[in-house]
C-alpha cells in the first residue's frame, strides 16, 4: 500500500516519543487537491478517531491508517523525510495522477508548467478544480485571491494560456471565494463595480 523510508520512520517514531504520543497511530490521507497535483494530510489519531472502512497496516512500530477513499489514489505511494538548507519536512511520493481525464491532465500541466510559476512572483497559486464539458473550474490562493486584478489575470493569463495548450477547453471558471482572501478588493466583472469602491 504505502511505503516509509527509514529515515522518515525514524522521525515519526521520534515525533510519537514525545509529548506522550504512545499508542496513536498515523493517519495518512488525499485532502482535495494543490498546486501540483493532490494535497495530503499526515497527522496522529488515537482509536477513536478510526472508523470501520480504514485501511489499517503496521508500518514498523506504529500503526498507519489510511481512508477508505484514500487508498486506491495512495497505492504505491511512498513518504521520505528531507531536512536540507531548501526544505524540511515529509516528502510524499505518489505515482497515481491527479487527474484521470486526458483534458484535465493536460490543463495541470499548463497550470504547474506556465500559470503557477507566473503568479508565484506576486505570491500567489491557482489549483484546478474540475474540468466538466469542457469547461475548466480553477480557484486562485495566495496573493491572487482578493487581488483586484484577479480578474484580468484570468482573463489575459490563465484562460488565454489554456485556451491555446488545451484543444477543447471552451472556458475558464474562477471558483474563488475573493473576498475571503487576505486583500478583498476584488469585485467581480459582472457585477459592473469598480473593484475600489
Amino acid at each position: 500500500m504505502v511505503t516509509l523510508t527509514d529515515v522518515a520512520r525514524k522521525k515519526i517514531l521520534e515525533l510519537l516519543s514525545h509529548e506522550s504520543r504512545q499508542g496513536l497511530a498515523l493517519r495518512f490521507g488525499i485532502d482535495g487537491r494543490g498546486p501540483g497535483g493532490y494535497r495530503y494530510r499526515l497527522g496522529f489519531v488515537g482509536a477513536e478517531d478510526r472508523h470501520p472502512d480504514d485501511v489499517v497496516f503496521d508500518a514498523g512500530g506504529f500503526q498507519m491508517i489510511v481512508d477508505a477513499a484514500s487508498a486506491p489514489r495512495l497505492q504505491g505511494a511512498s513518504i521520505d523525510y528531507v531536512e536540507t538548507l531548501q526544505e524540511s519536512g515529509f516528502k510524499i511520493d505518489n505515482p497515481n495522477a491527479a487527474w484521470a481525464d486526458p483534458k484535465a491532465q493536460a490543463v495541470q500541466e499548463v497550470i504547474d508548467r506556465e500559470i503557477n510559476p507566473a503568479v508565484a512572483s506576486h505570491g500567489g497559486y491557482v489549483v484546478l478544480l474540475d474540468v466538466k464539458d469542457d469547461v475548466v473550474y480553477v480557484e486562485m490562493h495566495g496573493g491572487c485571491q482578493g487581488c483586484g486584478m484577479a480578474s484580468v489575470t484570468l482573463r489575459q493569463g490563465i484562460e488565454s494560456r489554456i485556451l491555446e495548450s488545451v484543444p477543447g477547453i471552451r472556458q475558464v471558471v474562477d471558483a474563488t471565494q475573493h473576498a475571503a482572501g487576505t486583500n478583498p478588493y476584488y469585485s467581480s466583472a459582472e457585477s459592473g463595480r469598480s473593484a475600489l469602491e
